[in-house]
């Protein structure tokens, strides 16, 4: 087959963005995390630089989930308890690229710690390993701008990805992450109009377009897959395009979603004809971030160790 000469194709691209500080930068990380850069379609180089290789990020909560069936919580029951230990058995046994912090539990339905306690669970986290951060707040707009500003100030220079703001609040985290050097999560939910509004609204507080990071509302496969496919290649074609307002990286939220599908997570004996859920829930999660590769994502978040491998192991065929 003939490949054509498509390089004058893309005007634009995806904004790189470095995550985490070593110490030369102000912080205590021993490697950072490079992602975006790229100028083509997900995986199609001949058309121009497809940019830095997607990498996982492993959840880590704050208090132990309580949805999570058995095949989940199985490789993490000896160190759900201590969110430092289950980070660094995600990135020294399973091969994390980077952690996400989820502050689950400072949601005033799920325990409603206290911010000194999300300080302390973040300053751990820190301690323990030597990988970029993530910290994802409870998604309670009122409890997240009372916690999230004292986090991001306990890890001021440590260059982490907050989240996640939108339309309706942002100010907050936004003037904070920008006095404390982090890059910020800007979420929509599966809407390309309101992404961008999101995002134009964040750099009208004169917050740097390379330190922002898009996140529509993840579908599962069987669970709305399609659309936040469909949106997410509308990204990136826009930011390939040159709208500077939709030319950012994306990341998705695989694990959390593909386990709550009820094909993961039944038991064998509900529907014996699915198959063990040992290797079914596992493979929902996989074929849920590979399909979402295709769109193009710089930064996936997942959960089971079987998953994980299977995705980096198919990212480094693809690149």
């Amino acid at each position: 087959m003939e490949i054509p000469n498509v390089a004058d194709k893309w005007t634009g691209g995806v904004n790189e963005i470095t995550l985490g500080a070593t110490r030369d930068k102000g912080g205590t990380r021993e490697k950072t995390v490079t992602i975006g850069g790229a100028k083509s379609i997900p995986f199609m180089d001949f058309e121009g630089n497809p940019g830095h290789k997607p990498v996982v990020a492993m959840d880590v909560y704050d208090v132990p989930p309580e949805d999570w069936p058995e095949t989940l919580s199985k490789p993490f029951a000896d160190v759900m308890n201590d969110p430092a230990k289950w980070a660094k058995k995600c990135v020294e046994q399973y091969g994390a690229d980077m952690i996400c912090l989820k502050l689950d539990g400072i949601h005033p339905d799920k325990g409603d710690k206290s911010a000194e306690d999300a300080v302390k669970t973040v300053k751990s986290i820190l301690a323990a390993v030597s990988v970029p951060l993530i910290i994802w707040g409870c998604e309670h707009d009122e409890k997240d701008n009372e916690v999230m500003p004292k986090v991001s100030q306990a890890a001021k220079g440590e260059n982490c990805l907050m989240g996640i703001v939108s339309q309706n609040s942002y100010k907050t985290l936004t003037a904070t992450c920008l006095a404390d050097g982090h890059c910020i999560i800007t979420m929509a939910p599966v809407d390309i109009n309101i992404g961008k509004q999101v995002n134009i609204l964040v750099s009208e507080m004169d917050f740097p377009l390379n330190r922002i990071v898009m996140f529509q509302s993840t579908g599962a496969l069987g669970y709305g897959l399609e659309y936040t496919y469909s949106i997410q290649e509308r990204e990136r074609l826009a930011a390939l395009t040159g709208d500077r307002m939709m030319s950012m990286p994306v990341i998705c939220d695989v694990g959390h979603e593909a386990w709550r599908a009820k094909e993961a997570k039944s038991d064998d004996n509900e529907v014996p004809q699915w198959g063990p859920r040992e290797e079914r829930g596992p493979l929902w999660e996989a074929i849920t971030a590979v399909s979402l590769l295709q769109s193009g994502v710089d930064i996936i978040r997942m959960n089971h160790p079987k998953a994980v491998a299977a995705v980096k192991k198919c990212i480094n065929r693809l690149y």
